[in-house]
């Protein structure tokens, strides 16, 4: 009788011989690149420091390519947008101490955004942990406290038979729904003593699979066939999850509209009879979606943005689908599923009831005409006018990241991401300096298509540096830069609040002639000739930037 246990691989004679005889010259760092590669990545961000020094001279000796930026936050957006564009694990070198914590807000973003970023990080020599105050360079009391409200899972490898054990089980951590950043940190010394362990062959990390409980997509399949009114929101879940396709088929078959919150954008087709877009800072949408008698959302916790800022008060029954454990129920009582939003769908599209409604297609063109009379009275013609050119310029499948600038939170709205997957902001944690990094990590993942990158003025003086990255590694990013003198939409918010804004107006750089500074060809545009300049600028092979001076303004909000 054989038990599962008893499967274990036999070495062939060749890896026994392999194994016995490593190659010399081999560190600590040489077993984190050997496990990454192991494990199946292909790429790499970071930013050297001496505490990590013996992860990047193993670099050397490997074939993963490096990507290091010029800061530590950029570096980790950088791999949250490879983690996101790819839905593979995107591993991040950093140091100790100052290195690290630096990270901490690109984290953030990752964690609240659910993509798959592997941190790695150097610590102190192994002397100096436990939290005695030893002295050394960069040293913590404890660096994993700053890092464990921030991120998925935290995992040490004090010795360097640890480190692919380690590793690996931070992977799966990562790449298990849903997904999200994880650290893992190893001291100097770890890293840098010559080893004489075998080089890191099979890893194995698979992904738990979240699957959901039969009992209750049988509730949830029997509450949507039998309504009389159904609606979708559909969140990032969707777009991470690739179920884009089942939630079209689901609509489809229970004649149900579909909202897409802004971290789900593109999870619906924008133009579809079905579609409410995502106008979620919208008083009519809200009204709507408080009138369906079954609200089904999926991959959305509702939080503050996808709720209206929680002036949203449904008054049917809710069920979620949420890959979060935490985020069921959080903001609404209903009917908690706590999966995967792929196989969830899955499993309702085997068990409803196909529904007739032909009232719902005009239900959504009532609700959008309202929405865009409502638009229409506040006279801002200049930032529809910008919005609409910044989409015709983009190719339909390349893809854009958007900084926390006034354009932005036009995009979120009033955006067609024309397919799943091609549009990113960095709404989830709301940090500046999102944008231009952020694409530099996606165009790393496929050098293929053009890449835009759109910030204020503002959010575009933390990412600077990265003029130098782009250029080092001649990556396809197109950088828009909205110049209006400052923190516009900080401006917009203490104007209405206080009546005057303080700490918003912002001296700033000639950005053609810091950008041509870094090699980077550079134009300076208007709204009238954006598209063309934006088009041409998108087309032409490596790095570009295009600035547009222009003070826009936000559509009234209908929460307050």
């Amino acid at each position: 009788m054989t038990h599962d246990h008893d499967l274990v691989l036999r070495p062939t004679k060749a890896q026994t011989a392999a194994a016995l005889s490593p190659p010399p010259g081999r560190n600590g760092g040489d077993l984190v690149v050997e496990t990454l590669a192991g494990l199946g990545a292909t790429t790499v961000f970071g930013l050297p420091g001496q505490h990590a020094l013996g992860m990047f001279d193993a670099l050397r000796r490997s074939q993963l390519e490096y990507v290091g930026l010029r800061v530590e936050n950029n570096a980790g957006f950088a791999a949250d947008a490879y983690g996101r564009v790819t839905g593979e694990v995107a591993p991040l070198l950093l140091s100790t101490g100052p290195g690290a914590l630096m990270s901490l807000a690109a984290l953030q973003e990752s964690a609240a955004a659910s993509a798959p970023v592997l941190a790695i990080g150097s610590q102190v020599p192994t002397a100096g942990l436990g939290g005695g105050r030893h002295g050394y360079l960069h040293e913590l009391r404890d660096q994993q406290a700053s890092f464990r409200d921030v991120v998925k899972s935290v995992h040490t490898a004090r010795k360097q038979s640890q480190i692919p054990s380690a590793i690996a089980a931070a992977w799966q951590s990562a790449l298990t729904a849903p997904h999200g950043p994880v650290w893992v940190e190893i001291p100097q010394d770890v890293l840098l003593a010559q080893t004489t362990l075998p080089v890191v062959t099979a890893m194995d990390a698979t992904p738990h699979e979240v699957v959901p409980r039969p009992e209750l997509t049988a509730v949830a399949a029997d509450l949507l066939s039998r309504a009389s009114r159904p609606a979708i929101i559909a969140g990032g879940g969707v777009v991470r999850s690739d179920a884009s396709g089942k939630l079209l088929a689901l609509a489809e078959k229970l004649h149900a509209p579909v909202v897409t919150t802004f971290g789900g954008k593109g999870a619906f087709p924008w133009e579809h009879p079905l579609s409410l877009q995502s106008w979620l800072e919208d008083r009519h949408t809200t009204d709507f979606l408080e009138s369906a008698d079954v609200l089904l959302v999926v991959g959305s916790g509702l939080g503050e943005l996808s709720s209206n800022y929680h002036t949203f008060a449904p008054r049917g029954r809710v069920v979620q689908i949420e890959a979060d454990a935490g985020k069921l129920e959080s903001n609404h009582p209903g009917l908690g599923i706590h999966a995967d939003a792929r196989l969830a769908l899955s499993a309702l599209l085997e068990t409803v009831e196909e529904r007739s409604d032909e009232s719902a297609a005009e239900s959504v063109r009532t609700v959008l005409s309202e929405v865009r009379a409502r638009i229409d009275s506040q006279s801002l013609t200049l930032e529809q006018q910008v919005l609409a050119s910044v989409r015709e310029a983009l190719p339909d499948d390349a893809p854009s990241f958007w900084d926390m600038t006034i354009l932005a939170y036009w995009a979120w709205s009033a955006f067609d991401a024309r397919h799943p997957n091609t549009m990113h902001s960095a709404q989830g944690a709301g940090g500046l300096g999102y944008g231009f990094p952020a694409a530099l990590g996606a165009a790393a993942a496929d050098r293929s298509r053009p890449v835009l990158a759109v910030s204020g003025d503002g959010g575009a003086m933390y990412s600077i540096a990265e003029l130098a990255t782009a250029r080092q590694y001649d990556l396809p990013v197109t950088w828009l830069i909205v110049d209006d003198g400052g923190y516009g939409i900080l401006r917009e918010y203490m104007e209405d609040a206080f009546g005057e804004a303080t700490a918003t107006e912002l001296s700033r750089p000639d950005f053609v002639a810091l950008a041509e500074s870094f090699g980077v060809p550079a134009v300076r545009t208007t709204p009238q000739s954006l598209t063309e300049d934006l088009g041409k600028a998108l087309m032409e092979p490596g790095p570009s930037v295009v600035v547009l001076p222009a003070l826009l303004r936000m559509f009234a909000a209908t929460h307050a």
